[in-house]
């Protein structure tokens, strides 16, 4: 981590690390995504959560080592523990392609609806770009240093949908991956474009609190068998909490959805 990054991420409440991914590791991802897309259809993203105007992908973890590989990328780790402190984990990890000509920009939003509490900040997300975020194909926008403002949009906002003055958009070429503190008010914005545009969300948080996707419940037991004790840990595979979550649910929408 450099300062200047560091001090970013203090301010502004994101950074961006320009082209960070090696072009091999790029494409494989690109590659393993679209053949997710075919072969799951109409279910793709069904795990968590389908959206109009987008393509999803969920539980991508069991989906394929590239992704076990994304998220414990140690330069992004150290970036997510600056803002989470040094104990976390994996909350999730989704895919999503804003459609061609995506009608409307999603609501300023903080992830998972979280406000920093006495112990700090709980949520911080990671944006893989897989194409290019230009000013009209659907980039994330930030409304900078909100993150400190220990309010949520919707309650500080006449409307969330609505274009902020103090927003910025993120524009960074594929292979780039975005950190953003994400107790800071962000959201999509519409795709403009004739083509769509990609993006993988490796989502974390805080130690204590609760996944956004139970791994424990989601991975097949194969997958766990075959993980690192480094990458157990970081999904929470052995955390007693989770196994009473999974020995409590009994289907799998009925905790995601």
């Amino acid at each position: 981590m450099t300062q200047q990054e560091l001090q970013q991420l203090d301010e502004q409440g994101y950074v961006v690390l320009n082209r960070f991914m090696p072009e091999e590791f790029l494409q494989a991802l690109r590659s393993r995504v679209e053949e997710l897309y075919r072969q799951e259809g109409e279910n793709a993203g069904s795990e968590f959560r389908q959206e109009p105007h987008a393509r999803r992908l969920a539980n991508l973890v069991d989906k394929g080592e590239v992704f076990q590989q994304l998220i414990a990328m140690p330069r992004v780790l150290e970036l997510v523990g600056h803002v989470l402190g040094p104990q976390f984990k994996l909350s999730s990890l989704n895919a999503r392609s804003a459609d061609p000509h995506s009608p409307e920009a999603q609501p300023l939003h903080c992830d998972a609806g979280a406000l920093p509490d006495e112990n700090g900040y709980c949520v911080c997300n990671t944006i893989w770009l897989l194409d290019d975020f230009t000013p009209a194909n659907g980039p994330t926008r930030i409304v900078p240093g909100t993150h400190r403002s220990r309010q949520l949009p919707q309650d500080a906002l006449d409307d969330p949908a609505a274009p902020h003055p103090e927003e910025i958009v993120v524009l960074a070429p594929a292979g780039s991956v975005v950190v953003m503190n994400t107790h800071a008010w962000h959201g999509g914005t519409a795709n403009r474009t004739d083509v769509p545009r990609r993006a993988i969300h490796s989502f974390y948080c805080r130690w204590d609190k609760p996944q956004q996707q139970y791994q424990k419940c989601l991975l097949r037991p194969e997958t766990q068998a075959a993980l690192s004790p480094e990458l157990r840990r970081l999904l929470a595979l052995d955390d007693p909490m989770n196994d009473e979550l999974c020995a409590k649910t009994t289907s799998m929408s009925g905790f995601m959805k």
